[in-house]
């Protein structure tokens, strides 16, 4: 694509997504909701909600203030409006002017921590059979084998099950979001005790499967050489597909729901010995570097890189259904970077691709070809660039007699002092792609968060974060609504934690103040000292 054809779409993409914010003007929209015109539809009503915040959001007097940091040496997870540290032992409301602390669990041994969380969200629709169904809770996975639910306000045991101690589960996972989650054990090789229990010596990991909301038991898989054979580095249980991954780079598929259909059909008593060595029937098989693999858009693809080294960076896009490679469907960037570009599909519903380089975002979209609906086309649906100079630089010298030699050298994409991507995100509720971009200035890099229309890529906003962003740490951000927070790692395990908050003018200023009261409040009573 060319520069004037980028500008081009650019600005046409710009101009409908200003008409759209003239039309639909807040002012409109609240006058629309007071008269009741949502009140038949709490879906409606919430997405027109979601879009009078969009606007708030992206308009120009709009600021995002670093309203509160604070420390840990444990790491610190963030979900739905609450920040958790000390290993989700402590939970803070994010959402609050002022940091409040939601609860705080008793402090407990090292073989009692909380290894994994969940945030369990109530479905829409369904009858549950406890009021405390209904409310947000939190699935955790302890070291001493208790699967917990946790009240997410107040930290209350609402439900616990006891896990087998030899299993070793370490990780939570959702098979079906807010539906199904999986308990995955740390791999392992068990001891010679364990087989009076009827456990085979090659169990590598242990799977095991709950419906949530209330806690249901739906079964327990082992996955052992003998019926997966060797080499298994992995596993996974994903939309009802068992994946397994090996050390050659294989990643094979298996319909989970055809396993447990075939093994609960046995009856077996507590105590009792049982017989898994039937192999199940294999979906799909494909080899692919690392075991990358990743399955989305409409109709079903998937996305690899070729099991070879010479491949790293180049990603194949092939139909599920024949293994076809679609027609542009070899994607490859030509990075010359020390951090490897990354593409995976959308998490919207558009069945779109986002390949993310170092100055480059491509979000690609598949279409059918022209007179042939049975082969899709990978195809470009919009490009944002990152704010940077050529790359190619110039070293100018001159010698004793006077003369100019020009030597030419290409510094890296991911250069330190160009302008970089390093985060890329979507949120759902807003329609809104949130993209990290840092440049180191000397000793210190700064980090800006920008908003992009998910539908056209045009840049809508951009919040400069206060704080200097080492390339070298760990970070995540989180833009939720109308915060955003900033997780960095530094070494020795210290992490730290900024939070923004949204500001529409300029009179809040004043609540400043009243937040630093609060964050040391905060961090008194966690004990901690800045």
């Amino acid at each position: 694509m060319s520069p004037d054809s980028v500008a081009s779409s650019s600005s046409s993409a710009k101009s409908l997504c200003s008409s759209a914010f003239k039309i639909h003007n807040v002012c409109r929209r609240l006058t629309r909701r007071s008269h009741g015109f949502y009140t038949k539809d709490a879906g409606v009503a919430h997405r027109k909600n979601m879009g009078i915040l969009r606007m708030l959001v992206c308009q120009e007097s709009t600021k995002f203030k670093n309203v509160w940091t604070t420390h840990s040496t444990s790491p610190i997870a963030y979900e739905r409006g609450r920040i958790y540290f000390d290993n989700y032992r402590c939970c803070v409301s994010s959402i609050a002017r002022e940091p409040r602390i939601l609860y705080q669990l008793p402090t407990c041994s090292k073989s009692e921590k909380i290894e994994d969380a969940l945030l369990l969200e109530c479905p829409l629709g369904e009858t549950l059979p406890s009021p405390s169904d209904y409310k947000s809770s939190l699935a955790v996975l302890t070291a001493h084998n208790w699967l917990l639910r946790l009240s997410a306000n107040t930290g209350e045991i609402l439900e616990k099950i006891y896990l087998p101690p030899y299993c070793k589960f370490r990780y939570l996972s959702w098979d079906t979001p807010q539906e199904i989650m999986v308990l995955k054990s740390a791999q392992h090789k068990l001891p010679a005790a364990t087989q009076q229990a009827g456990i085979q010596q090659s169990v590598l990991f242990f799977l095991a499967v709950f419906r949530v909301l209330p806690l249901k038991f739906i079964g327990m898989l082992e996955i052992n050489k003998k019926i997966f054979g060797n080499n298994v580095t992995d596993v996974a249980v994903s939309h009802g597909m068992l994946i397994v991954m090996y050390s050659v780079g294989l990643v094979r598929l298996y319909s989970f729901q055809s396993i447990s259909e075939q093994f609960t059909e046995q009856q077996f008593d507590l105590g009792c010995k049982y017989n898994w060595n039937d192999t199940p029937p294999l979906l799909f098989e494909v080899s692919s570097l690392e075991n990358s693999f990743q399955i989305g858009g409409y109709p079903w693809h998937y996305i690899i890189t070729p099991n070879r080294k010479k491949h790293k960076g180049v990603f194949h896009i092939c139909a599920l259904k024949d293994n076809a490679l679609a027609k542009n469907g070899i994607q490859d960037m030509k990075c010359c970077s020390l951090e490897p570009d990354w593409i995976y599909f959308h998490p919207d519903t558009s069945g779109r691709i986002i390949h993310v380089g170092p100055n480059l975002i491509k979000v690609l979209k598949l279409k059918e070809i022209e007179n042939n609906k049975y082969q899709q086309e990978i195809a470009e649906d919009f490009v944002i660039m990152a704010n940077r100079q050529n790359n190619a630089n110039n070293s100018v010298t001159v010698t004793a007699s006077g003369r100019v030699v020009k030597k030419r050298f290409n510094v890296l994409d991911d250069d330190p002092e160009q302008e970089t991507f390093k985060i890329v995100d979507y949120e759902d509720e807003l329609d809104l792609l949130s993209v990290v971009a840092v440049t180191q200035i000397g000793a210190d890099g700064k980090a800006h968060l920008d908003f992009h229309c998910n539908e056209h890529g045009i840049l809508l906003k951009s919040i400069p974060l206060v704080e200097s962003w080492d390339v070298t740490y760990n970070h995540e951000v989180y833009f939720d609504r109308d915060i955003v927070l900033h997780i960095e790692q530094k070494p020795n395990r210290i992490f730290i934690c900024y939070l923004y908050q949204m500001f529409c003018d300029s009179a809040e200023e004043d609540e400043h103040s009243s937040l630093e009261k609060a964050e040391k409040g905060f961090c008194k009573k966690r004990g901690e000292n800045f």
